[in-house]
């Protein structure tokens, strides 16, 4: 293909990944919006995107429109903030720049509510239903990762370990000292080379046991360090018998996923030592039961979630690969700029096949609905975690409250949290803005 082949699917996939992020947009706000109908409050907007309104319509009660900065979305809901307590006093002195914010976002709030309306506000909804609401466009989110993940892992397939041998490994090698070793230089062959074994072979026996796939003989050999094995391997469509004898290798140790696994405190790789015969054998793609995909769906919000907890350093470790030179952590945070490049990448690349392009695209939208699922539930205003927090704690005072059979309390006033969200939001813009600039600067290689 010629270059100008390859810049046009550049660009096809990072259209994808805008469109991808618009429909994750969406259908998020869609999972606010839903519930909002149903219980009957009146949303007088539903947006995606913010900044000035390219383009709207209005139906029914509701304005459904774009808007010119396709980074996030918002429904508007009357009656989000409470009205002010009876007999409240209003600040002054030093608070009356926040006292003003405050009244000022319960005022845009309130202001368009008809006495007739009271009802159809946010802040009367009993608590469960403002939960539903709330936690409906994170939830969609994931419900939409599990979605793609299953077309990808029980309609592409995942790549799988077959029982046919690739490459030949030509010495042993502990998995942790690779980077110290030579293997082009080692005198000593390893088991699968001095036993003889060539690519192509297809192991179908060990000991005379007919073996069911990669596992069985991947732990068959794992567990007989030092112990000879008569493995029987098809070569040139007649079996041939090999003596291998596995030699004590130290690996890292890994789940069900590939994934690395830790050391509690040091944060280090745990090793094992194994059985090692020193081969390499071809992947195939083998369609997985759905299960796979909520099990995926399930360690990966995990995975998000640490991400989320070390977010500080994380940051740090940003602003170093951007400002100081530092090496870019491929497993780290990366904004909508590195998503899309990723995918452009990966759409433009011709040496892999288009299904298997089809599907990391559609693992990364996956990956990246999981990203925005999760972090909407971080407990702190404006994300959606934040009205969560609220209404439980609006939920626990009531529920104290008839518990020690006091008179109900009022409103808990979310619109005091109005200076945290502000807070918020500029941490947040200035994170995006900084993992923006560090995906030009110093972006991720996927493919490299």
């Amino acid at each position: 293909m010629t270059p100008v082949i390859s810049v046009l699917l550049f660009i096809v996939g990072i259209l994808l990944a805008l469109i991808g992020l618009a429909a994750s947009i969406a259908l998020h706000e869609v999972g606010h919006l839903v519930p909002a109908k149903l219980f009957k409050v009146r949303v007088p907007q539903y947006m995606i995107g913010f900044g000035p309104t390219l383009w709207s319509k209005r139906i029914g009660e509701t304005e459904y429109g774009l808007k010119a900065i396709p980074l996030g979305g918002y429904i508007s809901m009357i009656g989000m903030f409470p009205p002010k307590h009876r007999g409240e006093a209003p600040r002054d002195g030093g608070t009356g720049f926040l006292n003003t914010m405050i009244e000022e976002a319960r005022s845009a709030s309130n202001e368009s509510i008809e006495p007739h309306e009271v009802d159809r506000t946010f802040y009367n909804l009993p608590v469960w239903k403002r939960l539903v609401i709330m936690a409906g466009g994170p939830l969609m989110n994931l419900v939409l990762a599990v979605i793609l993940f299953l077309i990808v892992f029980s309609g592409f397939g995942i790549f799988q370990s077959t029982t046919t041998v690739d490459a030949l490994a030509q010495c042993v090698v502990a998995q942790n000292q690779q980077d110290e070793v030579d293997a082009s230089t080692c005198s000593t062959p390893s088991p699968a080379v001095a036993a003889g074994m060539q690519p192509g072979d297809e192991i179908v026996a060990i000991d005379g046991r007919t073996v069911t796939g990669w596992p069985d003989v991947s732990a068959t050999i794992a567990a007989s360090a030092g112990v000879p094995l008569e493995i029987t391997v098809l070569r040139g469509g007649a079996e041939t018998t090999l003596t291998v004898t596995p030699a004590v290798n130290t690996v890292y140790q890994r789940d069900e996923f590939t994934n690395q696994i830790l050391e509690d405190d040091a944060g280090n790789p745990l090793t094992k030592e194994v059985g090692f015969v020193g081969f390499y054998v071809t992947q195939e793609r083998q369609q997985m039961p759905p299960a796979y995909a909520l099990e995926f769906t399930g360690r990966y919000i995990g995975q998000v979630g640490q991400i989320i907890i070390s977010m500080p350093e994380r940051v740090v470790d940003m602003w170093n690969a951007g400002f100081m030179g530092a090496e870019r952590d491929p497993n780290g945070p990366m904004s909508v700029v590195g998503v899309g490049r990723i995918t452009g990448e990966v759409a433009a690349e011709q040496s892999i096949p288009v299904g298997d392009r089809a599907a990391t695209i559609i693992m990364l939208l996956a990956s990246l609905n999981v990203a925005l699922g999760v972090m909407n539930l971080i407990p702190l205003p404006p994300l959606d975690g934040g009205h969560i927090a609220a209404a439980i704690v609006d939920g626990l005072r009531r529920m104290f409250a008839k518990l020690f059979r006091r008179p109900p309390p009022g409103y808990f006033d979310t619109a005091k949290l109005i200076p945290v969200t502000m807070v918020v939001s500029v941490l947040l813009m200035a994170m995006t803005a900084l993992f923006v600039y560090v995906d030009l600067v110093n972006p991720v290689r996927f493919l490299e």
